[in-house]
């Protein structure tokens, strides 16, 4: 009884779900550069050189102020605390993920860490937070102030959460559910399409993709996700299909030339129907309307190649591009069922051009009259009995191929034609296309045997799939890409593709080391890893094609209805909610679209993860300059005595000695271009001082943005302009960069040193960058404390 007490009782504990999230609202990233201040975060967090940099100067700030009013500095408490903006985790310590509950500006910290701050650090709770209801509960106990720092899931409290192997054991991998699935998640990128069959870019730098639906329309879609009015390209009249449920005929191939924003030319695939009997498959050239970027010339296709289909089925659809310049062209095998056109059917016969992998080049014009020419090095150019545009064969349906741009870094795998062939009965099947290779159909289904006969012949040679899965899985495989994108690193590789009929996302993972591909089963992530905004963790069942944009990202057509004159269509865009790219990386420069006519804007219909009345809305960390004196009006600035003994309105002598130790270190933590931004602000305020006087003493100067302080005892003075004392004054922000032992020094001149008590009532809470925290009734009252203090000076 007891053993099945301790049983349920672990059944109860449920390990930490991780849920890495910066302030930003998105996934931690890995940081492009070493990161000088916050880096225990530089192999994976939040913060890039500029944020880190950003931090390191609001902390050398708060010593320069802890330094000047004489407390303890604090120093390591200070900086884990204000590293946590770079943790991977920064969203749930300062409590931004959940919308509904205002955001802290100091990290959740466990209670035992908490009363340790307490008890040691409270004192520079008035530099981090504005909020006076945590600065009273500061001041009144311990227990009440921790109470009010600490987080509802223990878990993500700090520093708890660096120890917890649940939430730190595969940071940065993608994550995955209890059965190995790699989850990931969806945004919502077009919709009410009629059954679309594929999305392409053009290649010429517009960033545009082009959606065609299967009866015969190709949309224009520009970055802003708004669609155009007119379509790019009309085929509704030409092509044959109807609105029974899965009729494979239609619009089904489209391909831009590699130099398409040169020559504008483009290539088509779809059925067509002659003399209301026969059928066939077109390929045409079009070019693009020399008049309108978004509109093609409808009077100029000209024909390449029409072949006859015996059946309404497997009709292929794929053209593309390989990398050396040539167009590849997949048909299917001419449909019914088993191939059964001939003694060994069309896919084994080489003198049909059904069932193959054509190839063609389109860049020229045979000598015979064909409006193509054939490579010289297509692999059955001199064999009598075969076609020679016939580079591979054996292949039943081949429905979606595409092409491996390779790794970005090292090129790895460029080249690579990756196609799904669908099955007859019992597998479908993953190849990778090579010249002159026989693919078995319909010899062999998958691995298997199909046809015993032909499969048991010893010159089949056939090439076997890398990959293949049976009915019970998936009944029509859809083709997709090897991820090359740059959003999502941890996708690098993975060649992600679906099945039509289950609505199955599944990827495959190469052994470099054996050329072996592996199963990764991919599912959309559940509602914690998918809550970010904008992201979706669903999709239509009925996968139609994948697609790869401009950048590398990759995307999915699905449909609810699959009927060629339903527009349920939608096209998802996969997203890694466990990393990604460092900010700025995947910043592209798209070339401008001239629209003539109208847009229409993108209004997304998927329900989100978070409602849409749910986005956080948490503004950037604020950047606070403590002043080390109140705001000083026009109104109090007081005649001095020049060394002449003329009286003037001016400011008292800042005193300006070599730079300390500390201040040395902290230009040091700075990168290049922040110490080249400090000498800018020195030039700039040595310029604003042409109407100055020259000092007897070469270390004093005066700076009226800085700060006014009147003085009695100076060996001497400057004369300043009135006018332009009190414009610098009017703005009522003041920075300090001085040296500590420069404050020291004018506070044993100006009088006896004031006690800690009254600093803090002197000094008030931090001044915003951009706007000031005091109001005019606060500024009346401090001047009123000033000068009563003064006179008891």
């Amino acid at each position: 009884p007891m053993r099945g007490r301790a049983v349920m009782l672990l059944a109860l504990v449920k390990p930490a779900s991780a849920h890495p999230q910066c302030l930003d609202f998105k996934p931690p990233f890995k940081p492009p550069w070493h990161l000088e201040f916050c880096n225990q975060y530089e192999q994976f967090g939040c913060c890039d050189q500029g944020t880190d940099n950003m931090i390191a100067e609001r902390y050398w700030d708060i010593i320069e102020q802890l330094e000047a009013a004489g407390h303890e500095l604090c120093t390591d408490m200070l900086k884990e605390i204000m590293c946590q903006e770079c943790s991977p985790y920064a969203a749930h310590l300062y409590d931004a993920e959940d919308p509904y509950t205002p955001v802290r500006e100091i990290p959740g910290l466990c209670f035992d860490y908490c009363s340790e701050f307490h008890s040691k650090c409270r004192h520079v709770l008035k530099y981090l937070t504005v909020n006076q209801l945590l600065l009273y509960a500061a001041e009144r106990d311990v227990t009440t102030f921790c109470s009010m720092v600490d987080l509802p899931d223990q878990d993500y409290c700090y520093p708890t959460v660096l120890k917890s192997s649940d939430l730190n054991s595969n940071l940065g991998q993608v994550v995955e559910d209890p059965r190995g699935c790699l989850q990931l998640c969806l945004t919502e990128v077009a919709n009410n399409l009629r059954n679309p069959v594929l999305m392409l870019h053009s290649g010429d730098d517009t960033h545009r993709m082009f959606i065609a639906e299967q009866m015969g329309f190709v949309w224009v879609y520009l970055r802003d996700g708004s669609r155009l009015e007119q379509p790019f390209l009309d085929m509704s009249g030409e092509v044959l299909t109807t609105p029974w449920l899965g009729d494979e005929r239609g619009f089904l191939g489209m391909a831009f030339h590699p130099k398409y924003r040169d020559n504008g030319r483009f290539f088509i695939y779809y059925s067509i129907q002659v003399s209301s009997e026969l059928e066939k498959i077109r390929i045409s050239e079009m070019k693009v309307s020399a008049y309108d970027m978004n509109v093609a010339d409808p009077y100029s296709e000209r024909l390449i190649l029409e072949i006859e289909e015996p059946a309404a089925n497997h009709n292929g659809g794929q053209l593309l591009f390989g990398v050396d310049g040539y167009l590849y062209i997949f048909t299917g095998d001419g449909g019914k069922a088993g191939d059964p056109f001939g003694k060994y059917g069309n896919a084994q016969n080489k003198s049909a051009l059904l069932g193959k992998v054509l190839r063609i080049d389109v860049d020229g014009s045979d000598p015979s009259g064909m409006p193509y020419r054939i490579p010289p090095d297509n692999p059955f150019l001199r064999d009598p009995g075969a076609r020679p545009e016939v580079f591979a064969y054996g292949v039943r349906n081949m429905w979606r191929c595409s092409v491996d741009r390779g790794d970005p870094v090292s090129g790895y795998g460029r080249g690579r034609i990756f196609c799904g062939d669908v099955g007859q009965n019992r597998y479908e099947e993953i190849d990778i296309i090579i010249k002159g290779g026989n693919y078995g159909w319909r010899a062999k289904e998958g691995f298997e045997c199909y046809d015993m006969k032909l499969c048991q012949n010893s010159s089949l040679n056939d090439i076997l799939p890398i990959f293949a899965y049976s009915h019970h899985v998936g009944k029509s495989v859809t083709g997709g890409y090897v991820y090359r994108g740059c959003e999502s690193p941890n996708l690098n590789g993975l060649y992600i593709f679906g099945d039509f009929m289950s609505g199955r996302i599944m990827a495959l993972e190469e052994d470099r080391t054996t050329g072996n591909w592996k199963e990764r089963s991919v599912c959309m992530g559940d509602t914690q890893t998918c809550s970010f905004p904008g992201l979706i963790n669903q999709h239509h069942k009925f996968i139609i094609s994948f697609a790869e944009d401009e950048a590398g990202e990759l995307y999915f057509l699905a449909t609810s209805y699959p009927s060629a004159m339903s527009a349920f269509g939608t096209v998802f865009k996969f997203m890694d909610p466990s990393r990604r790219a460092p900010p700025g990386k995947c910043k592209q420069k798209p070339l401008p679209v001239k629209v003539r006519g109208k847009k229409f804007p993108f209004v997304p219909k998927e329900l989100t993860v978070l409602g849409t009345n749910e986005k956080p809305t948490r503004p950037p960390p604020r950047k606070f300059k403590l002043p080390t004196k109140p705001p000083v009006r026009s109104n109090q600035i007081k005649p001095t005595m020049t060394a002449a003994g003329n009286s003037t309105t001016g400011t008292a002598v800042k005193v300006k000695p070599k730079s300390s130790d500390k201040d040395t270190k902290k230009k040091n933590m700075l990168k290049p271009w922040k110490k080249d931004k400090m000498l800018n602000k020195k030039k700039a305020s040595t310029q604003a001082k042409k109407n100055t006087l020259k000092q007897k003493s070469k270390e004093t100067t005066v700076s009226v943005k800085d700060k006014v302080k009147p003085k009695t005892n100076q060996t001497a003075t400057e004369t300043l302009n009135t006018s332009n004392a009190h414009n610098g004054l009017k703005d009522n922000k003041i920075h300090t960069k001085r040296k500590i032992h420069q404050r020291k020094a004018a506070q044993k001149q100006s009088g006896p040193k004031m006690t800690i008590k009254e600093s803090t009532k002197e000094y008030p809470a931090f001044v915003n960058k951009t706007k000031t925290n005091f109001n005019v009734r606060s500024n009346r009252t401090l001047t009123r404390q000033l000068k009563v203090k003064s006179k008891q000076t």
